[in-house]
């Protein structure tokens, strides 16, 4: 005879255990037996609850008052009933106190309720690797996100990991999941998902549900970019492309790349870059040109590039363009200097006087 490794006992599924079906069953032991202690005995009130009672909890005190043939029938029918709901009870806490399940569940449920309150944020499916260098980038800079992502291990890590970070496990390609993520009420969606196809999908379907948002997509083909612009992307992003002509630029001009890597890296560098549109300017500045506005006088940060309403873009505008209707500045400096631009900005009235 072979002798095999033991089995394992099979958990019961988690479906099966439902808290819901659970505190039901509760409900109705209590409901049957109250009920039913004052049709067929005609206990009253306090003593058909007295009765039930200790029934439910098998404490063995002493009948309100001796039953009945059809009250001794319905007991012992109301015991058993009692054993079966009581087990099924047993299981539910088990799984849900002892496991932690329950405040996981209370967990989620924050977690969909901070969602349903964000309003501009940025929906970010996939927290692949490139999907980790997004999320840390939104949270150091204090930008509101949710993650989409089914894989259960990535879901874990965002659990254990100490930043608060708000997330959902499901699949981004379904309506469902990016209404529950609150595509209507975002700024922006960034699909990451390292399949093309899915990323299409997504593409698609958050352009269905919101006709106005910007829609950036990865693509790792370049057959897939033109599908993805098609499909409703405003960007379509290539990293290995982009990659590519960074290593390239690296040997044809070293330094210029360099520079640029040191004053875009965020951990190592405190210069960065800020966008200001025209609907960011105060009333007293719009319509004002580079030289009257005097931005590099009172903060001493430079207007590097102007954005045109038409998307054109022009590197170091003249002092005499001034920012119309859909366009925008691109502002560089240090973060002093990105800050005292900010205030500058936000109490230009009092400077003006």
């Amino acid at each position: 005879m072979q002798i095999g490794k033991a089995q394992p006992l099979k958990r019961i599924p988690s479906n099966f255990l439902s808290l819901r079906l659970a505190l039901f069953l509760l409900a109705l032991v209590l409901i049957v037996g109250v009920f039913g202690f004052m049709l067929i005995e005609n206990y009253s009130l306090r003593q058909a609850i007295y009765m039930t009672v200790i029934t439910i909890s098998t404490v063995g005190y002493t009948e309100v008052k001796p039953l009945s043939e059809p009250g001794q029938l319905f007991t012992s029918i109301y015991i058993l009933f009692n054993i079966i709901a009581f087990a099924y009870l047993l299981a539910v806490f088990t799984y849900y106190i002892i496991q932690g399940e329950i405040f996981k569940k209370m967990h989620e449920n924050l977690v969909k309720t901070r969602i349903g309150k964000l309003e501009n944020h940025i929906i970010l499916c996939g927290y692949g690797k490139f999907g980790i260098e997004i999320g840390q980038h939104f949270f150091l800079h204090k930008i509101p996100f949710v993650i989409i992502d089914e894989d259960p291990n990535k879901i874990e890590s965002i659990q254990k990991s100490s930043d608060d970070i708000l997330y959902i496990k499901a699949d981004a390609t379904h309506d469902e999941t990016l209404l529950a993520a609150g595509i209507k009420r975002a700024h922006a969606i960034i699909s990451a998902l390292p399949d093309d196809a899915e990323n299409v999908f997504t593409v698609l379907t958050a352009r269905q549900l919101n006709p106005t948002i910007k829609i950036i997509s990865r693509a790792k083909h370049p057959k897939s970019q033109k599908k993805m612009s098609l499909a409703g992307a405003n960007h379509v992003v290539m990293p290995e492309q982009i990659g590519g002509f960074y290593m390239a630029t690296l040997i044809s001009k070293p330094g210029a790349v360099e520079f640029f890597s040191f004053i875009t890296n965020e951990y190592q560098s405190d210069i960065g870059f800020e966008e200001i549109h025209f609907e960011d300017l105060p009333q007293g500045c719009k319509g004002k040109s580079i030289r009257n506005l005097a931005f590099r006088k009172h903060s001493g940060a430079n207007i590097i590039g102007y954005k045109s309403p038409e998307g054109n873009y022009v590197v170091n505008p003249d002092p005499s363009v001034k920012l119309k209707p859909g366009g925008s500045f691109i502002i560089l400096g240090d973060n002093k200097q990105l800050s005292a631009l900010k205030n500058y900005l936000k109490n230009f009235e009092k400077h003006k006087e």
